[in-house]
């Protein structure tokens, strides 16, 4: 006999069920080698992107950079004869200018790629928190039917 106040037990999903929702190996595996490819397979001038962002992203190019600018003024402002660049320094200011117009589509070039890695990475991400999602929610249903049948032979 069903006593009143009791629940039903909890529908128990069939495997069939669990199957569709959970994010299957295979799946796993294509994504792990999307993101993989994607650091493995660049052209030359990607690679070359890549370093350079990392080269000018570094202390040592900025310390270099500010060096190389103190040399070209402090030359220009005490040589007497050969001023090439006299002050206010315009072809200095020309030569920044164009290397940083270089730098910028280049450093942008390589941030659009990591970004698309990024992406991968957190749909690869999402995939298994939330296939872990629906374990737990198994798994509590699960409980919950242990829960009943343990309430049931105690009374």
């Amino acid at each position: 006999m069903e006593k009143p106040n009791q629940k039903p037990p909890a529908k128990k999903l069939t495997k069939h069920e669990i199957a569709k929702k959970i994010v299957k190996e295979d799946e796993k595996q294509q994504v792990l080698k999307e993101i993989m490819r994607g650091t493995k397979q660049r052209t030359f001038g990607q690679k070359s992107a890549d370093w350079m962002t990392e080269w000018v992203g570094s202390w040592t190019f900025i310390v270099l950079l500010f060096i190389f600018m103190a040399i070209w003024m402090t030359l220009n402002i005490y040589m007497v004869i050969y001023r090439w660049d006299p002050y206010p320094f315009i072809l200095l200011n020309f030569v920044l200018s164009c290397l940083a117009a270089i730098q910028a589509p280049i450093i942008l070039m390589s941030q659009k790629r990591q970004t698309d890695r990024d992406r991968v990475k957190a749909e690869h991400d999402y995939r298994i928190n939330r296939k872990a999602e629906l374990e737990i929610e198994d798994m509590q249903k699960d409980l919950e039917i242990i829960k009943q049948l343990i309430r049931g032979t105690k009374k």
